[in-house]
């Protein structure tokens, strides 16, 4: 069979030959043991119920014997032969272009290039998984390909309940992923319900489609380099940033380091994940040695280089090498995956990497206080840098809130401050950009052709450059940063699967690029656009420890934006949303909402950019003008000025002298 054929067939009705275990991939760790006997029966009637009972007394013990080696039914047996990355659009079938835009980018999210566990549906962060099990992807691909534009695939956490009918303007699919019950969603539930095969993680972008690879955070993570460096008022060229993780998104940091001009020290456990970034040009060096190391940091700061090193080691090591030689670290981060610390997202200092596998499936208990312990040791050694002017911040990754249950020294003696770092939503990207609106819109061109992603990366920067000229005072730095960006974009070679682009806007700049891209489309300059944005922006996302950190109404641990986000983007015009617990800071910390429309030159779609853009935007910066930060107020009335429909409940603001 071709590749249309086989998307078509969904699961095959002939079982195909069973497959050998990968060991050149980079797998996911083994997960806890978790299950009772009782629970793990069940678990294997919830995976057998996707096969026809003739195959049953074959696929039984195959599935038992995945459940017990690896905590989880895979269905490695299921995972198709083709290659699997973003084709042109065209190749896929189906009788909806916006169907297969979706299935172009699913396969996206399973490219060998962008996956960090590919064989195991799991894009990033650890276990960010865009379907539980091989089954699920053949299903949905299959509902995909038959799809009408007017009927709605509904999905489960992975599974495709099926094809529903709609109309033309409601979403083609509509995700959710690990929406559970409140009080089920501490880190062992989903350990539990994910071996059950009833939920899973999506983390932001993996279970809603739209992850574009490592470039997705490298815009928003130069952006932070650069202001970080501006909040210390030092020069980037010479400064030295320590971080660490070159998994999945914090990959980008190297490269985002590259672009800001600094030194960049990155440190990584994993040397699969430290060898893929660095074939594929993402860090420039590296270095296995504690003392080889210092005397390349001591020598790159003291000619002012712009280079990246990767650190083959754990970054504890790295913090405390550096306290010792007396070397000078400005900024100061770290991007591993602590929203699942007991599960692959943080190796403690004084294990192997293979050491750390074994014990956390087969002693949790112990690799739980080992993770405590490093983290202990890790903020004692960062609290030594800070005390000599390091500004270290939080990642958005749960960092400080894990080192606080470890009992490390990280509480804030300050009145109205819980820790004693920032995060950096709360000091940088909060106040700087998305109060004003800004945040990673981004577009994928699914012809797959790189001319057309060249010529919309020309589009956006005219655009751009055009709404500059008017732009008010208040935003032209985050205006001069992406054209700064967006002009440089091809000579950083910042592709990793698809023909995607990111860059910070605003709704007027993301609504006129749109636009200006639909025209391009319907004039057959270019093919069609997927748009999209990452989670972690203004309006998606509801985080106390991120994204809406920097509220201080009382409000940042409520999930309202969240919500209305993606319920207001599925009738004004999206292709597809989403809607996840979990992601970024963890299982039970967050809620976050994605879209995905696909632009076709038709009036249609910009009927939909139009609508739906603005109120993607817009409904965060009401809720952040009403929690009274000062420039969501200034932002939300520029929209009001620009749109005479948008009317919203404005704060006032009380006299700090009636409290004292």
């Amino acid at each position: 069979m071709n590749f249309k054929e086989q998307i078509q067939q969904g699961i095959p009705s002939i079982l195909p030959e069973k497959k050998a275990y990968d060991p050149s991939i980079n797998h996911a760790p083994k997960r806890k043991e978790i299950l009772t006997d009782q629970e793990k029966e069940l678990a294997l009637r919830n995976a057998l119920r996707y096969f026809e009972p003739k195959h049953h007394a074959t696929l039984l013990p195959e599935f038992r014997e995945e459940l017990e080696k690896y905590g989880r039914i895979y269905m490695y047996r299921f995972r198709p032969d083709y290659k699997m990355y973003a084709r042109p659009i065209e190749e896929y079938p189906g009788k909806s272009e916006q169907a297969k835009a979706i299935m172009l980018m699913i396969q996206n999210n399973l490219d060998y290039a962008v996956a960090q566990h590919p064989h195991e549906l799991i894009t990033y962060g650890g276990n960010g998984a865009v379907f539980q099990n091989w089954a699920q992807y053949l299903l949905t691909m299959k509902y995909l390909s038959e799809m009408t534009d007017e009927q709605t695939l509904a999905v489960y956490s992975g599974h495709p309940m099926g094809l529903s009918p709609s109309h033309k303007d409601a979403p083609r699919v509509v995700v959710t992923n690990g929406m559970m019950i409140p009080n089920y969603s501490k880190p062992d539930d989903w350990e539990k319900f994910n071996a059950l095969g009833v939920t899973q993680y999506g983390q932001m972008t993996a279970g809603s489609y739209m992850y574009i690879g490592p470039q997705g955070i490298v815009h928003g993570t130069t952006i932070t380099v650069l202001n970080g460096f501006r909040k210390i008022k030092k020069a980037t060229h010479g400064g030295l940033f320590v971080t660490s993780g070159l998994g999945g998104m914090s990959g980008a940091q190297p490269k985002a380091g590259n672009i800001a001009g600094c030194v960049t020290v990155c440190a990584e456990v994993n040397k699969k994940a430290t060898e893929t970034r660095h074939s594929q040009g993402w860090v420039d060096e590296v270095i296995s040695d504690l003392d080889e190391l210092s005397k390349r940091v001591k020598e790159a700061t003291a000619n002012k280089e712009t280079v990246s090193i990767a650190f083959d080691g754990n970054v504890v090591e790295v913090w405390e090498k550096f306290a010792e030689d007396n070397i000078k670290v400005d900024l100061g981060s770290d991007q591993t995956s602590l929203h699942n610390p007991w599960a692959g997202g943080y190796y403690p200092v004084g294990l192997t990497y293979e050491e750390a596998n074994d014990m956390m499936a087969n002693n949790p208990e112990q690799f739980k206080k080992e993770v405590q312990r490093s983290l202990r040791r890790q903020v004692a050694a960062i609290n030594k840098h800070t005390e000599k002017g390091t500004y270290f911040f939080d990642y958005g990754n749960a960092f400080l809130l894990e080192a606080s249950r470890a009992g490390a020294d990280v509480l804030s003696d300050e009145k109205g401050k819980e820790f004693r770092y920032p995060s950096y939503v709360q000091d940088i990207m909060g106040p700087m950009c998305f109060d004003f609106g800004f945040g990673p819109f981004r577009w994928v061109c699914a012809s797959g052709k790189a001319e057309d992603l060249q010529k919309t990366d020309e589009i956006a920067c005219e655009v751009l450059e055009e709404l500059m000229k008017n732009s008010p005072k208040e935003i032209q730095q985050q205006m001069q940063d992406n054209i700064t960006w967006i002009k440089g974009a091809q000579q950083n070679k910042l592709v990793v699967g698809s023909q995607a682009r990111i860059l910070y806007a605003d709704s007027d700049g993301r609504i006129q690029i749109a636009s200006a891209f639909n025209k391009a489309i319907s004039e057959g300059k270019i093919g069609p656009v997927v748009l999209g944005r990452d989670h972690h922006d203004v309006s998606g996302t509801d985080s106390p420890y991120r994204e809406t950190s920097n509220i201080y109404d009382g409000s940042r641990f409520t999930a309202d934006m969240a919500i209305q986000n993606v319920i207001g983007d599925s009738f004004r015009g999206a292709t597809w949303v989403s809607i996840h617990n979990g992601g970024g800071v963890g299982w039970g910390e967050v809620i976050n909402g994605g879209f995905g429309m696909v632009l076709d030159g038709t009036n249609d779609a910009q009927r939909r950019l139009e609508n739906m853009l603005f109120w993607d935007v817009n409904n965060g910066i009401s809720r952040r003008s009403w929690a009274r930060n000062d420039e969501a107020v200034f932002a939300i009335k520029r929209a009001m000025d620009n749109n005479p429909k948008l009317k919203v409940t404005l704060p006032n603001f009380v006299d700090d002298s009636l409290f004292t």
